[in-house]
């Protein structure tokens, strides 16, 4: 069982480093003409902060994504690589 959840922890590992890996490639691939296509990209979240004033603090809430097809790209790479070890 233990060995379970460890393989989902690493799996989540392995999605988010895809997500991050692509998305930095996604960047470098929009200053090359004939890759400007992986760089696109779809933002979706909180566009304007939600502010909880508690009158001795205030917190701040804010949450925004930005997929591309880069990152999506990365994050199926990461999946397959998982299956494979």
């Amino acid at each position: 069982m233990a060995t379970k959840e460890k393989n989902i922890w690493v799996l989540l590992i392995f999605i988010l480093s895809g997500l991050v890996v692509g998305g930095l490639l996604g960047e470098l691939a929009s200053r090359i003409d004939w890759l400007w296509w992986l760089s696109y990209s779809q933002s979706f979240g909180l566009e304007n902060p939600m502010i909880l004033d508690l009158s001795i603090m205030k917190i701040t809430f804010a949450l925004m994504f930005r997929i591309s097809i880069s990152s999506i790209i990365g994050m199926v790479l990461a999946i397959f690589l998982y299956k494979k070890i």
